[in-house]
Parts: structure tokens; sequence; C-alpha cells
């Protein structure tokens, strides 16, 4: 039996005017984790399209063999015959259905008569869920499960197909630290029984730690596969090439010197203060906000750190026109005057602004084009007698496609064919033509590339330069530290604590991060 589980050899793929992959090729070995890195948009997730059979034989060009024979897949029902399973970034679960109901779902246990047998479906999903570190009652709905354990639940109908390799699109993207971790240690799991995985993400430190081999894709084409073992399997330590710099220097075609691009700090007059903030949670008799104050000032920009359900989103969507909870109570001041924000216009015209971290479903209109969805925010500026002015809609968006570097052919083109970090681009842009006083970003790098992360940072340093005020919420305690001037910490509803980034830590951060539950425990 060969050591090589998959070829892929000049694969090429077009969209009506745009080369998505341009002759790839690509080497798995049989029972390895092999990482798939690059830039968003450099075509990591196409590649895995064709493979999959979403797109299927015939609309893309080259040859793919797998476990020695040349492959045609059809469609996704072809690829998991061959024992190919992926699971996409967007988890594709029916929250209202059991956990053996999503497990089995058009693979169904049949008994006499052709019935399901329920209690067959059970039993097996039981033993599925225990195999991924599940201890969950199969036939509970899996809209009760956190984003982590639905990650599970998809390996485990993964596991349920007889899967010989397993596709996992930024399957630690929606994950905090302790979920992430359980993740890659399943993998490993799997990887010592035999099961082959690709992985792509954006987690370099993730790739570094778990990755057998890395191929880097940069504009369609392969760069390079990297070696991150040593040659001494026994040792099981990194290889000398197997690098964060040298990974990135593939992705991007250059060296960064540094994660975070400078910039100098010159806070000025306070522009946006928050006092005993107040949200109550919208069905359950519980506050996820209680008592917080903050403030950020002019030229600033403040993070809040807190782990999951610290109530940090709740927090800013309430303060964003009560966009959630109820029975909120508080003051808002601007630039020292009390204001009103009952409703999202409100909040708008009174200057604040807020990129939500689910794009996808809040931030934008995905089957509208970029043109109308940078305009969405503010109309009425280019409105005139209740018409919006298409010509000026039009050059704005341009403007922004080439200030902001948003690879699209044109501002017509669907929003939802974007990649990720584009798509938060135009998200961006969006609240930078309403040219806000403060504007509030939830988790802005989620799920994108370093390249990408850096040119955010870069608009971010821009707006500050400009007197704007800016809050970053971010899960990512390193990009806190290296973009804000102060943080603050939340856990479980309540402000912990406040630090200028100068003294601050990681290890700081998160003790007042955890302060609150170990007073609760």
């Amino acid at each position: 039996m060969t050591d090589v589980l998959l070829e892929m050899r000049g694969i090429t793929k077009t969209f009506p005017g745009v080369k998505a992959l341009e002759d790839v090729t690509i080497t798995v070995r049989r029972g390895e984790i092999h990482a798939i890195c690059g830039e968003n948009g450099a075509g990591k997730s196409t590649l895995m399209k064709v493979l999959s059979g979403v797109y299927p034989h015939g609309s893309y060009t080259g040859e793919i063999v797998f476990d020695g024979q040349p492959v045609r897949f059809g469609g996704i029902r072809d690829s998991e015959a061959q024992g190919v399973v992926i699971i996409h970034q967007e988890l594709a679960l029916v929250p209202y259905l059991s956990i053996a109901e999503n497990i089995f779902l058009g693979n169904e246990k049949r008994g006499r008569g052709g019935l399901i047998d329920w209690n067959l479906a059970n039993a097996e999903a039981a033993k599925l869920l225990a195999e991924v570190g599940l201890d969950e009652n199969p036939v509970a709905p899996v809209i009760t499960l956190g984003v982590g354990k639905q990650q599970l639940v998809e390996i485990a109908k993964a596991l349920s197909k007889e899967v010989k390799l397993l596709i996992l699109d930024e399957p630690t993207a929606a994950l905090n630290d302790v979920d992430s971790a359980h993740l890659l240690d399943l993998l490993r799991r799997l990887r010592d029984r035999g099961i082959t995985c690709i992985m792509i993400s954006h987690k370099l430190n993730e790739i570094t730690a778990i990755a057998d081999s890395t191929t880097v894709i940069r504009d369609g084409r392969t760069v390079e596969t990297i070696e991150m073992k040593s040659k001494d399997a026994a040792l099981d330590t990194p290889s000398q090439n197997a690098t964060q710099a040298r990974i990135i220097r593939g992705m991007v075609g250059r060296d960064i010197d540094s994660f975070y691009p400078d910039r100098e700090s010159t806070p000025g007059e306070e522009v946006l203060r928050i006092e005993d903030w107040t949200v109550w949670h919208p069905t359950q008799d519980r506050k996820v906000v209680d008592g917080a104050a903050l403030n950020v000032r002019a030229g600033e920009v403040v993070g809040i750190a807190g782990l999951m359900g610290a109530g940090r989103t709740e927090l800013a969507m309430s303060v964003f026109g009560r966009s959630y909870g109820r029975d909120i109570s508080g003051r808002i001041f601007m630039r020292g005057k009390e204001v009103r924000a009952r409703t999202v216009a409100e909040a708008i015209g009174n200057g604040i602004a807020y990129a939500t971290e689910d794009r996808k479903r809040y931030g934008l209109n995905l089957i509208a084009d970029v043109c109308r969805n940078i305009s969405a925010a503010a109309l009425g500026k280019l409105s005139r007698g209740g018409w919006v002015n298409g010509n000026e809609e039009v050059k704005v968006a341009e403007q922004s496609r080439r200030d902001m570097n948003i690879k699209t052919s044109t501002v017509m083109a669907t929003v939802g064919t974007l990649s990720g970090g584009n798509q938060q681009k135009v998200v961006l842009s969006k609240w930078l033509f309403a040219d806000p006083d403060v504007l509030i970003l939830d988790e802005p790098t989620r799920g994108i590339d370093v390249g990408a992360k850096f040119e955010i940072y870069t608009i971010i340093n821009k707006l500050v330069a400009q007197g704007k005020a800016v809050i970053v919420i971010s899960s990512e305690l390193p990009e806190l530290l290296g973009m804000c001037d102060r943080v603050y910490t939340l856990s479980a509803g309540r402000i912990t604590g406040e630090l200028p980034v100068r003294e601050a830590t990681q290890e700081s951060l998160m003790a007042l991060m955890t302060k609150e539950k170990e007073l609760a425990g």
C-alpha cells in the first residue's frame, strides 16, 4: 500500500472573470494531518470544494487520484462514498433536529419495513459521541449545544460515514481556547487511528503545533509544501523550517517584521462614556451585563477582553441601539452630552457604529452586491428627494474598493461570493462611509489571514489618527495587547478591571477575566 492517499494534479478552476485556482498540485500522505494555509481569497476553500465534489468533475481541469485510483466526483455523495468528508466553516447541522438525527441525516438507520430504528440510531450516535469526547444525550436538539460541541457533532457525523480523509475548513475559527485545544487533541487521536486530515486554518500557532506538513497557496497557485516535523519521527519535534515566519512569507510573498503596525498614541477628549449599563437576557431571568461603565477618547483604541459568555457582544449590541436584550438601563454620553440611542438609527445618528462578529448573518446582505452593502448604513448621504443617486453610490463603492484593497473585479459582484477577509473589508467600508465618531469592532479579524489582519490593523490606526475612537472586542489577547491603548476586562457581565497596555500581560488580563468566576466559586 502506497504512503500517498491523495494527489491533486494541475487543478485549475475558473469563475466568470476570475481564475480561482491555476495549476495547483498537492500531495497528502496516508495518516497525516496536512494543513493548507493562504490569504483570504487564495483558493483554499475552492480547492477543497473541488476535492469533495461540491464543484463536480467537468467544472475544473486537472486530475484527482485518491487511494491509488483516479476519481471523478460528481457531487458530495460520490466523494463520501469513497471516504472523503468535508466539514465547512459554516456548520451544516439542522438546529431543531436531535444530535442523532443530524448524525444520520441522509444515512438513516433503518429496521423492519424500511422504517427508521430510533433505538439503534440513538445507540450508535451515543457510541460516536463517546469517540469524539462528547457526553451528550443523542436525543438533545443541536440548538442546545455550543459551537464547540456542534463542531464535534459534525466530526461524529463524519465518523459514521467510515471516513478515510477528513477535511476541516477553519474548524477553530469560532471556538474559545479550551474548545480549540480539545478539537486539536481529537484530531491527533484520529490521526493515530489512521484517519487522514486536511485542515485549513489561519491560526498559525495551531498549524505549527499539530500539522505534519503544510501546503501554502498564494493567488490560486501552490507556493510550497513544508515538512513540519523532524525527520526523526520518534522525536516528534518541529522541523527547523516549521516556523510561523516561514509560512507567512509563503502566504504574503514577503516577510512581516511585526504582526501589528506601529502607532503613536495621542488620546484627546472623551468621546463616549457609558455609566451603570445593565442589560437583561431577552428570554431568561438573568442579567447579561451588570452595571458596566467604560469610556473611550478620541484617537484611542480601547479593548474589551472576556471569556466566552462574559457579555462582550451583549454589551456592544445593547449600546448600539438596544439591538440586544431587554429592560436596559444606564446612560450614554457623547462628548460629555447624554444622548438617546434607543434604536439603531438613533445610535448611528449619534455617531456610534457597530461591526458585528457575525458578518454573514448581521453585517452583510449576502445576496446583494458590494456596492449596495457599502452604502447601506448611510443612504441619506446619497439621496436627493428620496431617490438614491446610483452613480454616486458606485463612485463611493469604487473608492472603498481601492482604499480597502477589496479583491473583487467589480463592485457589482455579489458580496456572498467574496472571501471572508474581503467580506470583512466590505463591513468596515460600510461603517467608514457612515463616518461615525465611535466604531465598535466585534472580533474584527476572526477567520482572517495574517496579511488581511495587518491591513485591518492599519485601517484602525488610520481611523484613530483622524481622531476617531475605536473599541475592539477580541478573543485573542495578543491582538488586544498589540493594538490597544487600554483594555477593560469583563466577566459574568461585570467590568472586573481596566489596564493600560504598557502594564498589561496575557496573564494579568486572564486573572481579571476569571476574577468574578473565582469569587462565585
